[in-house]
């Protein structure tokens, strides 16, 4: 019963800005931790940002700078705001989210992802 929506993908210019949401609802306790993750073609899938429940923050080094993660806590939504976008930033970026279900199993679940991508 718990669902990860995410939305704000779409074809953006190169140096251009392109916000991503996830919104987790459902039969949710409390979230531990939300991450965004992203997979280009023939390529593993990384971990781009994480924002844990304390309010601390990890980025992957190709995005230091450029990529900013926040959280909505009351409305339990995760947001990547991506500016200055490269080429190499073309992938499918997937939400992850840890998190404290209501029937008190800690649980991790995936959005279904939203393709980004950058136009040289």
């Amino acid at each position: 019963q718990v669902q990860l929506v995410e939305s704000g993908g779409g074809l953006v210019q190169t140096g251009g800005s392109l916000r991503l949401s996830c919104a987790a609802s459902g039969s949710i306790r409390s979230i531990n931790a939300m991450r965004w993750y992203r997979q280009a073609p023939g390529k593993q899938r990384e971990l781009v940002a994480a924002f844990t429940s304390g309010g601390s923050t990890n980025y992957a080094d190709s995005v230091k700078g450029r990529f900013t993660i926040s959280r909505d806590n009351a409305e339990n939504t995760v947001y990547l705001q991506m500016n200055s976008l490269k080429p190499e930033d073309t992938a499918v970026y997937y939400c992850n989210a840890n998190l404290l279900t209501t029937s008190l199993q800690y649980r991790t679940y995936w959005g279904q992802g939203t393709q980004v991508t950058v136009s040289s």
